[in-house]
């Protein structure tokens, strides 16, 4: 069996084995609305063009307004539809107006796929006097989706359906040095999702937590150690993605996270020991230390 279908729950494999035993090829997502966060570029706009081919309406929002116009036309020009919604997601009141617009112009929105965020690779001793580090990855990692899907449920709920994929990281199974503000605020929504996913399954309401490896993104640019590292481009990570609308699994994770799960649980002194040796292995980057031009 596919390692891909080992991850997902037994209701999702079933839902994928039914299609292709019935020969129905269509996506789950033909006809319905998609929105999707940080969509201006990397995995968001990679996922909004993939989507867009699947027959969706997608709904991109980001901050940068003439980046979104760009996707827009390309994912017109390759057939597809969509509406850009430029918004600060750290701005709460700006959240709320997005989330009435959103309702007023398209009714419930069926999938959110909430992308956008900040990453931090800094040491603990570089962060004592930059407690900003803290809060800026937690005002876009983790409350402005939650504000976001909370804004949206009551409507998914009256509709009796709705899907959230949360775009988080393996990290929060590896437990990895140097990204504690990052791991941290990716945490919280990881486990803000399990907890809402109890209380809104009697409504149709799913959520899918996936915990990405390393992806080639502009956001991991500024860390020189990842450079020769093995990354997804974003158009293989939107391809995931998708999958995880269509099937609506639980959780998308890596061999290696589960492994480092795994180790955390059954050894987390040993754990500590050899995430001490990778800490000391690859030191901060030039960006963490404040020597970047």
């Amino acid at each position: 069996m596919p390692a891909s279908l080992l991850l997902q729950t037994p209701r999702a494999r079933v839902r994928r084995v039914l299609r292709r035993l019935t020969g129905d090829t269509r996506s789950p997502l033909t006809g319905r609305t998609v929105l999707v966060t940080g969509a201006s570029s990397g995995i968001g706009e990679a996922t909004a063009l993939a989507v867009a081919r699947r027959g969706a309406t997608v709904l991109l929002v980001a901050r940068r307004a003439d980046e979104l116009a760009r996707v827009v036309e390309a994912v017109g020009a390759d057939g597809g539809r969509a509406a850009a919604y430029p918004c600060d997601l750290t701005d709460g009141d700006a959240v709320d107006t997005l989330v009435a617009r959103l309702l007023a112009e398209h009714g419930a929105v069926d999938y959110v796929v909430n992308n956008a965020g900040r990453s931090i690779r800094r040491s603990l001793h570089l962060t004592h006097d930059r407690f900003h580090d803290f809060e800026r990855t937690m005002a876009v990692n983790y409350f402005a989706p939650v504000r976001l899907t909370m804004g949206l449920l009551p409507a998914m709920r009256a509709q009796q359906f709705g899907h959230v994929v949360n775009i988080v990281t393996w990290g929060v199974q590896m437990k990895a040095p140097k990204f504690a503000a990052y791991i941290a605020s990716k945490a919280a929504l990881d486990t803000w999702s399990r907890v809402a996913s109890r209380e809104t399954y009697r409504d149709n309401i799913t959520f899918t937590n996936m915990r990405f490896a390393l992806v080639r993104t502009p956001m991991v640019a500024p860390t020189e150690a990842y450079a020769a590292r093995r990354a997804l481009t974003p158009e293989q990570a939107a391809v995931r993605v998708v999958r995880a609308l269509e099937d609506r699994p639980v959780t998308v994770n890596t061999a290696a996270g589960t492994v480092g799960e795994i180790l955390n649980l059954a050894a987390p002194r040993l754990s500590d020991a050899l995430f001490s040796r990778f800490d000391r292995a690859y030191p901060d980057s030039e960006a963490a230390r404040g020597d970047a031009p």
